[in-house]
Formats: structure tokens, sequence, C-alpha cells
């Protein structure tokens, strides 16, 4: 009885704190170690603490167990999860002399990517306005409006997506990405046999943090569980005929065409979504350079339009559409090719690295 009451004490301790401090800056993700995985915590991009191995170092009581996985720790973050994070990012950037052994270099461990896996994945279609335009998309006949500019007679979707009187941007487009085709930073992203047309997209991804229906869009802020990366690798060589328009299972849901990661960021890390720099590098050329502040749609907005569609589970994913500078839109178009580095970075949010192989 007296352990139990020890422990309870030292938790509420660590939960007193929790609340009253600001929290040392930490990101999660998830991670292999000795063919083990993990969900693990990071603190400085240096080192990763094992969060099962942490857990009753701080009196964790039995009614909040450790996170089963990154889903667990998304849906109980703020039942008492939270608190224990804090009190461990805390205890990882408390110096080097005698870090404690469930913390080990990041390097030394391989990374996975941060959800096992997404149990829904949607993206946003051309939702920066430069890249409508450079892909050449118009919103009106001969290019009379700016494109992401609504077409004439464009109307509401009753239910899912109401237009403001003054609202001249065209309505959300989400599609969905299959979660076999997410992989981690720094493993390849395959060109499947015999497709030439593999083009990059940059984007950020906003990890849904509860269970959400119908969201308004002033509390769409409230369901974020925080920010990671994917790269919304695209094939733009289509389906050979031009029945039911563009193929979106094609384009966007080859295996390995949704690298994730390397981390979440919690969205207490993020205080503006919508005020990001965004860096693509291919081969250390720089091919997209942007901000989040030039999203047609905002982060709040498209979580509200897709929770009004399907309701949205801990541990989804809404990418949130890429910037100018994709490969397609050069002369001459520029594809990604075996032994290519690709690199895409959000600022403070992370780098998201990957090679391109061959097909196997």
């Amino acid at each position: 009885m007296r352990t139990t009451l020890l422990g309870i004490a030292i938790a509420s301790v660590v939960a007193a704190l929790a609340s009253a401090q600001p929290a040392t800056r930490f990101t999660l993700g998830t991670f292999e170690r000795d063919g083990a995985a993990f969900v693990g915590l990071v603190v400085g991009d240096e080192f990763v603490a094992d969060i099962g191995r942490a857990w009753g170092t701080f009196g964790a009581a039995a009614d909040v167990p450790p996170p089963a996985d990154m889903k667990d720790l998304i849906a109980r973050f703020d039942r008492g999860i939270r608190a224990r994070l804090v009190a461990i990012a805390s205890a990882v950037a408390g110096g080097t002399a005698a870090r404690p052994r469930y913390v080990v270099p990041l390097d030394s461990v391989k990374t996975l990517p941060p959800i096992l896996y997404p149990t829904t994945m949607l993206n946003a279609a051309v939702n920066y306005r430069e890249h409508a335009q450079e892909m050449g998309i118009q919103s009106s006949p001969g290019g009379a409006a700016a494109p992401g500019t609504a077409l004439p007679g464009t109307v509401s979707a009753p239910g899912i997506w109401e237009r403001k009187p003054d609202d001249t941007r065209w309505n959300p487009y989400l599609f969905v990405k299959l979660p076999t085709a997410v992989i981690a930073s720094g493993e390849a992203i395959r060109i499947p046999p015999g497709r030439t047309q593999i083009d990059w997209e940059c984007e950020l991804g906003v990890v849904i943090g509860r269970q959400a229906t119908r969201v308004p869009v002033e509390r769409a802020r409230e369901y974020i569980f925080g920010y990671t990366l994917e790269n919304d690798v695209s094939d733009r060589a289509g389906r050979g005929d031009t029945r039911h328009g563009n193929d979106w299972l094609i384009a966007k849901s080859h295996d390995t065409f949704a690298p994730m990661g390397p981390v979440i960021v919690p969205a207490e890390f993020v205080p503006n979504p919508q005020a990001l720099k965004v860096t693509f590098t291919l081969n250390g050329k720089v091919m997209q350079d942007a901000s989040t502040s030039l999203m047609i749609h905002s982060v709040f907005e498209l979580v509200s339009y897709a929770s009004h569609i399907t309701t949205l589970r801990p541990g989804d994913v809404i990418a949130t559409g890429s910037p100018a500078g994709v490969g397609a839109a050069r002369t001459p178009p520029i594809f990604l090719r075996a032994g290519d580095e690709a690199v895409c970075a959000y600022e403070g949010v992370g780098v998201l690295r990957n090679r391109v192989d061959g097909p196997e």
C-alpha cells in the first residue's frame, strides 16, 4: 500500500510540475533497436528516450499505463501521458554526465514511420495558387481569374463545405493516399517498373489527436495532435486512357510513395502552422522554396472539411498540399531518378530525407 501511495504521489507531483512549467521542446517518433520497435521521445535531435522503458522511473500509476504505440500515445496524450513525457524530456535535456539507461544516441537506432500506420490518409490537391499556376490549372476559361479562384457558378457542398458570400476560392479538394505507401525518413523511394515520370511534393502533415466528426473551422485546432512531414510522391504518367478522368490511385499510392516523418512535433511547439518556411532540395539543389502562409485553404479549414466527410481518428494524417516547384512543371521536366536524394524540410517541424532507388 505504501509503495502504491508513493507512486501515486510521485505521479501527482510530475503532473503538477508539467502543467505549471513550459515543457522542454520534444518530438515523438517510432524507432527500432535490436529488432524491437519502440515509441521514442527526442530532445535536441541527438538523443532518444525509450518511453516504455522510462515510464516507471517517473512513478507511473496503474491507471496510466505506458503507450503501446504511437496511436495509443496520441489517443491518451491528455489523460496522463503528456505530464510524464514532459518529465522525461526534462530528464533527457538535463545534461550528459549520467544519462539514464533508457536514453540512447539517436544515430544508434533505426527510424521507422512515426505512425505504424495511419488508418486514414488524406491529401489536399492543389492547395497553393503558385502550384496551380505552374501546373496550368486555370480557374476560368482563358485564365481571366487567378488560379485558386472559383469558377463562375461554384456553390457550396451542402453539409460539407458552406461558402461564405465573399469567399472567392475554389472549394477544398482531398484525395485518399493509401497507408501502404508509407515509408520512413531514410528509406528509399522506389521507382515502379516502367514508370518514368515520378515527381515530388513536399507537404506538411497534420496529425489528428482525437476523434473528429463535423468539426467547425474555429474548433479544428482542438483536434490536432501535432505535425509531421510527407513527401507526396506522384506518378505523372497516367493510366493510358482518360476514362473517369485522373487516376488518383496510380498517381499517388504506389508502394513507397508516402515518405513520412521523421518525427511528430506536438502542436504546442508549433504556435502558427501558417507561418512555416518550406524547402525541398533534390541532390542539394533547391527546387521548392515557399511558406505555409501561401496555402489556399488553411490547416484548420482542411481538418474541418475532412471531418464533414469522414470521421477522423487519432493518428490519421492530412497532408496539406504542395507549394510550387515540382518537377513536372519545369522546362524540360525533371523527374526522380535512381541515385537521387530528396530532402523535404519544414521550419520547426523537421527534415525528411529519402534516397531514390530503381525497381526491385
